[in-house]
């Protein structure tokens, strides 16, 4: 998904703002995500005593007055050793009428936004039974997600976007995304001058002749529950085809606001050749049976939904990023909310992959650099600590950015036929295809492929913070004729988490003799190597391919390459702060070092460091979510060496 912050702002942005091109806007979609307010803390994953097989969702949904009525049918197997009671998720706003088990009314309580149901029997591990909800209200959202009534030019537009925990805003479900169901239909009975667009193959569309019609949409594909969707209102369809085979072909089925016709065909006239990129990399499309679409809808962003993207934006990138979601995200989604770079840094690298095969190598670049500078404002690890928070799930510079460039240093360390193998693999490993996957997943997959561990990899870029800072000091000597030995000093910043970052590091030599690129295993803090090459060295230049998300890089001679000669601690930036911040110190030698942080009545309020450490320039990031605006100090004390600085939090 891109862009899930709902700002009613957005909703009714013109086509001027439309047409203009698709990063400037999601660049500054993402600085918001940061800027999202805590959201009420959830309960999860859902009921982990069931394992869900079906959803059917059967709708009745006026706009004068806004009003569902639905019954949803859910397929239920027990997934625990006996079970005599479950519950779904579902808002206390929305009434339920009442619930048949098997045929058979239930015993049920609505109550803390959970439907308890007590089952007709006791169920053992494996048995299956079937739920049909019947319920009624208003749907809602969290300002974030859920349901809403709108207009565009007069005309009603009715949509949903139920990412991460708005689904129990419109409908009752196990609301994870651990647990795909199989299938899916959804029956949506809506005002006849309007078109219903939902997940999979239209089955059907019947006339009620009472002013009605009911759509039924049907997905023969397991689908996690966020993913299925509703998009309602008087839709121009736009049906393009891509052709998989000489002879076999998909739709995609375009639904787009009759006024905006114009100028979104151009752009998904474009969505066949994505889908050829992706299909080369990835592997086939994967609801190669169904469909692929896009649907118009009134936030401010866009949503994978499965088979169709929901859009509230068009552009290039946009469309790129969504579609491929239908592989990261839809056909294998993250099993959990804290691995979520697995959908969202899969698209947005996918952004970058497909103007690679479009424009070269250099829109590649570019676009890699664009991500690079968003990661570097990265805090706190691309593996999501705090669930209960949408904006830390859906951070820009971490899931999305820092997300990708994991992908594309991936990519540096494996070499390029080995990476989209690794992405191919992964894509059809029946552990995880059209299923769920963590992080280890995908390095089990990537290891298999590379032939070699990437623990060091994935535990420094996901589960660590930050990023290096290099020092290179390097020297020559003559050996004879044109062979020169070099002396080369890899220095690396100490960092918190990991203290340093073990890389394949490229290093260009500009000889005498031409270019000469050498590959260097850089495994410690500082590190020296020795080796020869032809020509005489004139000048180097470090990871010369940008493989690396690092910091400026200083390049010296060897004689100058020093540690920190003084302690010394550096002023927090930024300051004022909100509501995180990074401190540096400096040791010149290895020692024990506490690192602390005062209110203005001296009480403390946090310990950031406590321990050993060793010599070198250190970073340590404070996150001040918890404190209330003010003047805070901070303290450093390493042996003899103390001093306190003054930060200040602004909320």
């Amino acid at each position: 998904m891109v862009n899930k912050l709902l700002t009613f702002v957005l909703l009714f942005t013109s086509i001027i703002t439309a047409q203009q091109e698709y990063k400037p806007w999601i660049k500054g979609e993402r600085e918001r995500h940061s800027k999202l307010m805590q959201l009420e803390k959830v309960q999860y994953p859902g009921d982990s005593k069931i394992d869900i097989t079906y959803y059917g969702l059967d709708l009745a949904i006026t706009y004068s007055p806004n009003y569902l009525h639905g019954i949803v049918t859910i397929g239920v197997k027990a997934d625990t050793t006996q079970i005599n009671e479950c519950f779904l998720d579902l808002r206390n706003f929305l009434s339920v009428d009442s619930i048949l088990i098997n045929g058979t009314p239930a015993v049920f309580s609505h109550s803390n936004d959970k439907v308890n149901i007590t089952l007709d029997q006791t169920y053992t591990l494996g048995e299956a039974f079937t739920l049909k909800i019947y319920y009624q209200g208003v749907p809602g959202g969290s300002g974030f997600g859920g349901f809403y009534f709108g207009t565009h030019q007069g005309t009603p537009v009715i949509g949903t976007l139920s990412e991460s925990y708005s689904g129990p805003y419109w409908w009752p479900q196990k609301d994870t995304p651990a647990d795909k169901a199989d299938s899916s239909d959804v029956w949506m009975t809506v005002a006849d001058n309007l078109i219903g667009v939902s997940n999979g193959t239209l089955e059907s569309v019947v006339d009620n002749g009472d002013g009605t019609k009911t759509y039924h949409w049907k997905n023969h594909y397991t689908i996690a529950n966020y993913l299925i969707s509703l998009a309602i209102t008087n839709y121009t369809q736009y049906d393009t085809y891509y052709h998989y085979s000489p002879t076999d072909s998909m739709v995609i089925m375009n639904f787009i606001y009759p006024e905006n016709f114009g100028f979104v065909k151009p752009l998904v006239d474009e969505t066949d050749e994505m889908i050829e990129v992706f299909a080369d990399r990835y592997g086939e499309y994967p609801f190669i049976e169904e469909k692929y679409g896009h649907a118009e809808f009134q936030w401010g962003g866009a949503m994978e939904h499965q088979t169709c993207t929901s859009m509230g934006f068009w552009g290039t990138g946009v469309i790129s990023h969504e579609l491929a979601h239908q592989w990261y995200g839809d056909m294998i989604t993250c099993k959990d909310w804290h691995h979520i770079w697995l959908n969202e840094g899969f698209a947005t690298y996918s952004e970058a992959v497909y103007l690679e095969a479009r424009d070269g190598k250099a829109a590649y670049d570019a676009q890699i650099n664009s991500e690079m500078s968003s990661a570097r404002n990265a805090i706190g690890t691309i593996w999501v600590q705090d669930i209960t928070n949408e904006g830390q799930i859906f951070n820009g510079a971490r899931s999305y950015a820092k997300g990708a460039c994991v992908l594309h240093m991936l990519r540096g360390v494996v070499g390029d036929s080995t990476f989209f193998d690794i992405m191919r693999t992964y894509s059809a490993d029946p552990s995880v295809s059209y299923g769920v996957a963590t992080t280890e997943d995908f390095q089990a997959i990537a290891e298999s492929i590379y032939g070699e561990s990437l623990n060091y990899f994935f535990q420094e870029w996901v589960y660590g913070e930050n990023e290096p800072t290099y020092t290179i000091g390097w020297d020559k000597s003559l050996i004879s004729g044109d062979l020169y030995q070099v002396t080369l000093n890899i220095y690396q910043n100490v960092n918190s988490n990991p203290s340093f970052f073990t890389m394949p590091v490229q290093i260009k030599f500009n000889t005498s003799l031409g270019d000469t690129t050498v590959t260097l295993f850089n495994d410690a803090q500082v590190q020296n190597f020795q080796f020869e090459i032809n020509g005489e060295p004139m000048s180097i230049v470090f990871d010369p391919q940008n493989w690396i998300l690092k910091n400026n890089t200083t390049v010296t001679a060897v004689e100058d390459f020093t540690l920190p000669l003084e302690f010394s601690l550096e002023q927090n930036y930024p300051n004022p702060f909100n509501p995180s911040t990074t401190i540096e110190y400096n040791i010149p030698e290895s020692g024990n070092v506490t690192l602390k942080v005062f209110d203005v009545l001296g009480n403390e309020v946090a310990t950031l460091i406590n321990g050993q450490n060793e010599a070198g320039t250190h970073k340590v990031d404070f996150d001040a979510s918890l404190l209330h605006s003010g003047v805070y100090f901070y303290r450093i004390e390493s042996g003899s060496f103390v001093e306190t600085k003054k930060l200040m939090l602004l909320k």
